[in-house]
């Protein structure tokens, strides 16, 4: 039987941690970095011909996404469907799940990062080429057309203006006058 790759970025299974707040994140984030390195490179043995990790280009990594879509939850509505572009849909239909694209996007960044941690030099990053980031980009934008859901960034609100210093207390009219 098959295993589905885990490319959520979700929590691992079992309990979750208590405490240890940002050691438990970085420990997390790094097991699911190498769970989808080792992902990877398990696709490329089995890739016909087998691929090495030398030979590996942003086409093969846009063909490892692809492959990846098959295994999504993410229901993604199809041109011709009633609910295309609906955010809660009323009811079901057939279009197909899908990898979420935050779930792609950071699958690249935690696959870009352990290319390099691995020995590949940045300037030959498959993972940092800009045909993956355009397809990243048109799979945002589809998904959010088709979802109805917006993918824009959330802009940080400016802090609010500081109150205004207090007036002075009724008894004192500030310097005393000279006048007698």
């Amino acid at each position: 039987m098959e295993s589905t790759p885990d490319v959520s970025g979700g929590a691992l299974g079992g309990s979750p941690s208590s405490g240890g707040g940002e050691v438990a994140a970085s420990s997390r984030y790094e097991s699911q970095k190498r769970r989808d390195w080792n992902t990877f490179l398990q696709y490329l043995r089995s890739h016909q011909p087998p691929l090495g990790l030398a030979r590996c280009s942003a086409a093969h990594v846009l063909e490892f996404l692809r492959y990846l879509d098959q295994f999504g939850k993410t229901k993604v509505h199809v041109a011709g469907c009633p609910f295309f572009g609906i955010p809660c849909p009323p009811g079901p239909c057939p279009c197909p799940l899908r990898q979420a694209w935050g779930s792609l996007d950071a699958l690249v960044g935690r696959l870009r990062a352990a290319f390099e941690e691995n020995g590949g030099r940045r300037d030959d990053n498959p993972f940092a080429a800009c045909a993956v980031r355009i397809y990243l980009r048109e799979v945002r934008a589809f998904q959010s057309k088709a979802r109805g859901v917006s993918y824009d960034k959330k802009r940080k609100k400016p802090p609010p203006p500081p109150p205004p210093p207090p007036p002075p207390p009724a008894g004192d009219m500030g310097t005393p006058s000279l006048s007698t």
